[in-house]
């Protein structure tokens, strides 16, 4: 809303299997999200767009913008997002391990609507002593969850923390922003933003202390005017 009253035209796309999208068997890797991004753009035949990605839509906006074809992309914002890989590997060592992903996965699959419910808890920062919890704020994040396919979450869970989008971001040549709190409980900061922003050639970053996985909720103002002097800039 802050942009459409800005003038600006605003197009969200909810992701294979998620939100209101066709609950799909099949596609469910960053591949496949991102071709569904090219069959969108060239649908609506967006010229010299924006494109914004929070957590894992940060991944397929950068990888979007690494392979759109000319004239598409105008410039890019990573915000709290996963790249360049969020899992421990022998490449990346400082990553997050396997098991705290096989663990999301059973909670996806055991009592999705229990998980996702505490999920909120660390995603906004309610968990840090003096929050000030805004249940309507859970609330929605967990109906929006719950619209999604099961299937969809729980193999998408592959897609945002095992690929590597380090070869992606070495391509961007637009102008790219990174955004990222400094108290993120869900993609830690510096296994991904300050690293995106350093691969991304001239990428500018802008970190928030004490700032969650969820800022632009919670901090919307904050993030959007930055967003909008990034835009205009």
């Amino acid at each position: 809303m802050f942009f459409v009253h800005k003038g600006y035209r605003v197009i969200a796309h909810d992701r294979r299997g998620h939100g209101r999208s066709t609950q799909s068997a099949t596609g469910h890797d960053m591949d496949t999200y991102v071709a569904d991004v090219v069959e969108l753009t060239d649908a609506l035949d967006l010229k010299n767009a924006i494109h914004i990605g929070h957590s894992t839509g940060g991944g397929e906006a950068a990888r979007y913008a690494a392979r759109a074809k000319p004239g598409r992309v105008a410039k890019v914002v990573l915000i709290s997002a996963v790249p360049p890989q969020m899992v421990q590997t022998p490449n990346n060592p400082n990553g997050v391990p396997m098991s705290v992903f096989d663990d999301i996965r059973a909670q996806t699959a055991g009592n999705r609507a229990q998980y996702y419910y505490d999920f909120t808890m660390p995603f906004y920062g309610f968990n840090r002593d003096g929050a000030k919890v805004k249940e309507g704020v859970r609330l929605n994040w967990w109906r929006q969850g719950m619209m999604g396919a099961a299937l969809a979450h729980t193999l998408g869970i592959a897609a945002f923390s095992e690929t590597d989008f380090t070869e992606d971001l070495k391509a961007i040549t637009v102008p790219a922003l990174v955004l990222h709190g400094e108290d993120d409980q869900i993609v830690p900061i510096d296994i991904s933003g300050r690293l995106s922003a350093k691969l991304i050639p001239g990428a500018q970053l802008k970190t928030y202390p004490g700032y969650p996985h969820g800022m632009p909720t919670i901090h919307a103002d904050q993030i959007n005017a930055d967003l909008l002097a990034f835009i205009q800039g």
